[in-house]
Formats: structure tokens, sequence, C-alpha cells
């Protein structure tokens, strides 16, 4: 066992991923310390966590928030930097044993880039950076020898699974809760709201999760998040339907057998898995009582009702722009409908519009998956002016 206290940054430390981070933090002092913490603008949060936890620097994204955020930890001795540059820094510290990469969305991409050209450890819980620029992540994984291990609950469980090599492996299966609106009719689904839409039945996360949860455009991303993390084809990656979220990911070999990781549905699991990997520390919350009747069942997903799956897999089959084409439209009509400017059925009919207008170019480098997210964003937000698909 490692007795080395593991140094960590957190970048989207004031995010559900990051706050949860810190949890584990507090009950693993022994064992971990933060020395940096970044976010985008919740300024009044991250300077208590930085209070909290005494790290050697913080950054905060925004900039219009630098020197609320100078003035709240004044006489604290803690660094304080601002904008992509600063939150880069916290991603690339030379005292890191561990980036923790949760900040949300194409935004977390170049903080993420970052670290792995610095060869640090990245406990990635950010999917859309594989999504968006996976050929581009691993390729500058590979090149500076860094190690991605996920965060991801699902590709966390094939990880485990996986922990003797992909050898053999004929297939892995991520499983689906299916959300909130597994039993529900194509016609309610033309009317779910906001508020429904953010009552996951099983998991506690942030909004656009659990709206891509409830759209299942979340086990698409993953899809794509498999297809990269693992060295997979994509007709090697099943997706099932189970509501209970205690079978978290199961991979079959060409021999038949099969291995599965389950666990109660808690992203504090995962999260601390990453940070203790290849060790494993106690968490005493959230057992499966084994000697209670358990029900565990699978069904196929339904593509009709949900076809933001069958998206995603057409994206990765696609290749080129199409993939960050997919995040990015995804990501502004989530928005779009958060604000209540979009229907939830409207969320994957904008993004199939997005790509068949859209996709068919290639997206290698940085500053190429940067100009086709943003034109994509850009084509989301003027159809939505042109009220389609509107609530």
């Amino acid at each position: 066992m490692n007795t080395h206290r593991r140094s960590i940054s957190i970048v989207g430390a004031t995010g559900s991923i990051g706050t949860q981070c810190l949890d584990i933090v507090q009950k693993h002092t022994d064992k971990l310390r933060v020395v940096a913490l970044a976010a985008n603008r919740n300024v009044d949060l991250l300077i208590r966590q930085a209070r909290m936890f005494d790290p050697d620097v913080v950054a905060i994204s925004d900039r219009s928030y630098a020197q609320a955020l100078r003035n709240g930890l004044e006489g604290t001795g803690v660094r304080v930097l601002e904008g992509d540059e600063g939150v880069c820094t916290c991603a690339t510290l030379p005292e890191a044993d561990i980036v923790l990469g949760a900040a949300s969305g194409i935004a977390g991409l170049k903080s993420v880039l970052a670290a792995l050209e610095a060869g640090k450890v990245l406990a990635l819980a950010n999917k859309e950076t594989l999504v968006a620029a996976g050929n581009l992540a691993m390729r500058t994984a590979r090149q500076n020898k860094a190690r991605i291990i996920p965060v991801d609950s699902e590709h966390a469980g094939v990880f485990q699974c996986l922990e003797d090599g992909t050898c053999s492996v004929e297939k892995v299966i991520l499983t689906a809760s299916g959300g909130p609106f597994r039993k529900s009719d194509r016609t309610a689904l033309n009317r779910v709201t906001r508020q429904q839409a953010l009552k996951h039945p099983n998991w506690d996360m942030g909004a656009k999760v659990t709206i891509d949860s409830a759209t299942m455009m979340n086990k698409g991303l993953e899809v794509i998040e498999a297809y990269w993390l693992f060295g997979l084809r994509e007709d090697q990656i099943e997706v099932v339907v189970h509501p209970q979220s205690i079978v978290h990911a199961m991979v079959l070999f060409e021999d038949g057998s099969l291995k599965a990781q389950l666990s109660m549905p808690d992203m504090r699991l995962p999260i601390q898995y990453a940070l203790s990997y290849p060790d494993r520390w106690s968490l005493p919350e959230g057992r499966v009582d084994w000697t209670r009747p358990q029900s565990l069942t699978f069904a196929p997903p339904d593509l009709e009702k949900f076809p933001s799956l069958r998206l995603a897999r057409e994206a990765l089959a696609a290749g080129g722009n199409a993939p960050t084409i997919l995040n990015a439209a995804n990501e502004a009509a989530v928005d779009l409908f958060l604000k209540e400017r979009l229907s939830f059925m409207g969320i994957p009919r904008m993004v199939e519009d997005a790509l068949g207008k859209l996709a068919g170019s290639s997206c290698n480098t940085y500053e190429e998956i940067l100009l086709v997210d943003q034109s994509a964003r850009h084509y989301v937000f003027e159809a939505s002016k042109r009220n389609t698909f509107a609530p």
C-alpha cells in the first residue's frame, strides 16, 4: 500500500464533482492534501473552500471575480490566479500528484490538455473533453506519458474490470438508469418541464448532466468516451437500461465470462477510487444490503423515445467534426432548455439538425475544435431565435 500523502489539484472545485471530492479529502486528511483549487465564477464558495483546505494556489476563470477572490483570501498566503492561464497553472502544478478534471463541458478542455501535456495523472470527470477532442486528448496523453483514470461511474467500473488489460474483451456494457422518464410515452415527453427533468431518480448530479441523463444523451457521450478511453470499436460498446443503478458496467470476455462492477449510486466511490488507485480506501457509507431481496433488471434502450443515444453513435461512426458538433449543439440546447426557451424533445431535434447542417469536415487541432464548437453553438442559438423546436 502506498503511504505517501497525495497532493491533488481540483479544476472545477465548486461543481458537483469538485465538492464531493473535497468531502473525500476531509475524510482522508492523512492521505490527501489539496494544493490547488480552480473554479469558473462561484467566488464565494471558492473562498470558503480555500480557507478550509489551505491550498497553495487558487484560480478563477472569470476575471471579473478575481479581485473579489483576492479580497476574500487577503492575509491567507494563498496565491490567487485568474483566467484560463491561471486555471491551467493549477492543472500543471509540479506539486500535484493528481489533477481532478471536473470543469463542466467544453470549458474544461484547455485545462485537461494542459494537464496531459504536463504528463500528469488525470482523474477525468469531464466526458465532453473526450467527446469533442478524443483523438487530440489521447494523442497528447500518449506523447507525454500522462495517465487518465476515469471518474464517470460507468467508466470507472469498466476500468476496474479491465485492470488485467483489454486482452480478449468481446464487449463492454454500460448501464443507464433510464432517467426520470423511462416509463413516459412520447406524448408526455413533449410536455416535460425543467423541474421534472432535474429530478433524477437515483443520482445527485449537476444540472447539465442531469438533463443529459433524462434525454439519454449522457449515455451517448459515454459511448464515445469509452471508445477513446479503452481503445474499443463502436460495436464493442453496448448500452442497457438498468433502473436500479447498482451495476455500473460489465465486461464480456471472449470465453463468455462476465465481470461486473456493482455499488450504490454514489459518485464519491468512483471519485475516491481515482484518487486512491491502485489502493482502496475506506468508504463506510452506501453499502448494498445483500441480505435483503434484490431485483436487478436490464432492458434495451428505446431509441425511438430517446434518439440522443442513436445520434451519438452516428456521430462517432461519422468521425471528423461530428462528435464535436454533437457535444456543442447538445450543450447549447440543454442550456436553452434550462432557460425554458426549448422543449425537452427539442434538445435531440436541435442536435440532429445541427449535425445534418454542419458535419462533414475534419477536426484535429485545438483551434479547429474550438471553431467547430463555436459554429455549432451559434447555429443552435440562431435556430432558437427562429423559434425552432420552441417549448
